[in-house]
């Protein structure tokens, strides 16, 4: 049975499209840079920013880095308020605390926005451990995973009563790297279809009551 249950941020907990999409496009304007299409701006929510200006931009590391710096300029002030509570999550983090489960953030985003974000949509006093990536750089899933884990207290032992719940696949692929389950949400379309399945998600749900009937029945 799952009993320490770890959450994603951008595109589980919250819908960040505006906000993150907003701040990819002016940072891409600011080069003078062709802007790629819509489908693949969405694409900017959920891994690390610096991978995508990679993948998607073409960007150097050193100019994806940059990228990052400058993305932030808006988003701090601006974009991370850009955002919504997905429908029916705050209720649920709070339902599950009430029957014992033990709640954890692990997000690439920065850990101050984590922090931020959580505590303005009313997730943080659901949550044992909050886990973002560092001010010097977005960590990769699986970094912030093994970190939610370490806080908790938790050993390979424990592996089997842990499960990831995220959008995208690398959220399955960062669970997967520490020996954990993860649960794919499809609150807001953000992951191709069939992404997270082929990933290996234990189960796919579209709604905050489908993700609480499995968590209840595993």
């Amino acid at each position: 049975m799952y009993r320490y249950i770890l959450f994603d941020l951008d595109g589980t907990l919250t819908d960040s499209r505006e906000g993150i999409v907003h701040c990819v496009r002016e940072t891409i304007e600011s080069y003078g840079d062709v802007l790629p299409a819509e489908e693949t701006l969405l694409r900017f929510i959920g891994p690390p920013l610096q991978d995508s200006f990679i993948r998607f931009c073409g960007y150097s590391s050193e100019k994806a880095a940059e990228a990052v710096e400058r993305f932030r300029l808006r988003y701090e002030p601006v974009g991370q308020y850009e955002n919504r509570a997905a429908p029916g999550m705050e209720a649920l983090l709070g339902r599950l605390r009430e029957k014992g489960y033990v709640l954890a953030l692990a997000s690439s985003k920065p850990e101050n926005l984590c922090r931020s974000i959580c505590a303005r949509f009313g997730f943080a006093p659901h949550l044992t451990v909050l886990v973002g990536s560092p001010p010097n750089g977005d960590w990769e899933k699986e970094d912030v995973v093994r970190e939610a884990i370490r806080q908790l207290g938790l050993t390979a032992a424990d592996a089997p009563q842990v499960l990831m719940v995220g959008d995208r696949k690398f959220d399955v692929e960062g669970a997967r790297a520490c020996g954990v389950d993860c649960a794919g949400v499809e609150f807001f379309g953000y992951a191709p279809a069939g992404e997270l399945e082929e990933a290996g998600a234990v189960a796919v749900v579209g709604t905050a009551e489908e993700l609480e009937a499995f968590i209840l029945a595993h």
